[in-house]
């Protein structure tokens, strides 16, 4: 297995496979409250066998070129993920999301993990529209979109029903070409 560093601070992103479920479930189980916020990861993730079959889903969508999942670890203990949700190469339009554990939170840990997944998503597959589709009262993942270069593009007004309550949700984007202006700027720097 590979994993790719994503600082100083001992932080790395690797791949989440269904071998890991026992591993990802604990995860999930310590951020279920804090994750549960915004993301209804924790009402899917409820036992050891919808772990593997959330982690089984991913692996298809990556054999498939239609999707990735990396975890976020940290420590040595994952503590978050970052995903394309879906990814359609032929078209070259890609959705990235995230959650984070509490423990982790307010390290940049999210932001650092998701430049590599769109750098390689941009650069590798050749992804022209990443798009980030977030709850509008989740600020910290807004956040991450700003930190990310990304542009609203938009509100869908009460687009989301969530545990029983209807939720605007805004959609995020950044173009391949923006992107690489963006990553030279930097490097340049």
């Amino acid at each position: 297995m590979y994993a790719i560093s994503l600082g100083d601070d001992g932080a790395e992103l690797r791949p989440l496979e269904p071998w890991q479920a026992e591993e990802f479930l604990a995860h999930v189980d310590r951020g279920r409250e804090f994750i549960g916020r915004h993301n209804g990861l924790p009402d899917i993730i409820t036992d050891l066998a919808s772990s593997r079959a959330y982690l089984q889903a991913y692996a298809d969508k990556a054999a498939a070129d239609a999707g990735r999942i990396c975890g976020i670890h940290w420590d040595g203990r994952l503590v978050g993920a970052v995903i394309l949700r879906r990814m359609d190469v032929g078209q070259g339009t890609a959705e990235a999301g995230c959650w984070l554990e509490p423990s982790a939170a307010g390290k940049g840990l999210v932001t650092r993990a998701a430049r590599v997944l769109i750098d390689w998503a941009v650069e590798e597959r050749g992804i022209h529209r990443v798009e980030w589709w977030v709850s509008s009262g989740n600020a910290p993942s807004i956040a991450v979109a700003r930190r990310l270069g990304m542009t609203r593009d938009g509100v869908l007004k009460e687009s989301y029903l969530y545990r029983g309550v209807r939720h605007d949700e805004e959609i995020w984007s950044v173009l391949a070409p923006a992107w690489r202006a963006r990553k030279e700027k930097k490097e340049n720097a």
